[in-house]
């Protein structure tokens, strides 16, 4: 097993920020198959209480890899991946993500995860990064 090149630090850290979009919606629809009317029907959207379609939660936390691939290198991959969402998020929310690594377990790098829609708590988590060459 190669060693990664690159090591963080407990306590580097990696913001993103990006507001989901009808098109990127469509794109995630067509990528996972869910046809879920809460995602792709206005109305049944509207009808739950939401000002429109709701942002496929693994879309949104899809943003988190941008932020873990930043501060960890490319040495590493997602070995385990939890969040938690507080509420639903309407498209057209701008979410900035934010990836914080907390703890090292020999190679294992672990990280607390904070998602902001718009300024406020979203959803929040943990990932665990093992190197790319470990099966």
């Amino acid at each position: 097993m190669k060693k990664p090149e690159y090591t963080p630090r407990i306590g580097d850290s990696e913001r993103f920020h990006k507001t989901m979009t009808v098109a990127e919606q469509a794109l995630f629809t067509g990528i996972s198959g869910n046809l879920g009317g809460l995602y792709v029907d206005r109305r049944k959207a509207e009808r739950a209480g939401l000002p429109d379609m709701a942002v496929f939660e693994l879309a949104g936390a899809s943003l988190v890899s941008t932020c873990l691939a930043r501060v960890a290198g490319p040495g590493y991959r997602i070995a385990r991946f939890e969040i938690a969402f507080e509420r639903a998020l309407p498209v057209g929310v701008t979410l900035e993500v934010e990836a914080t690594l907390v703890e090292t377990r020999g190679e294992i790098l672990v990280f607390a995860l904070d998602v902001q829609a718009d300024g406020v708590p979203a959803a929040s988590g943990r990932a665990e990064l093992a190197p790319a060459g470990e099966g």
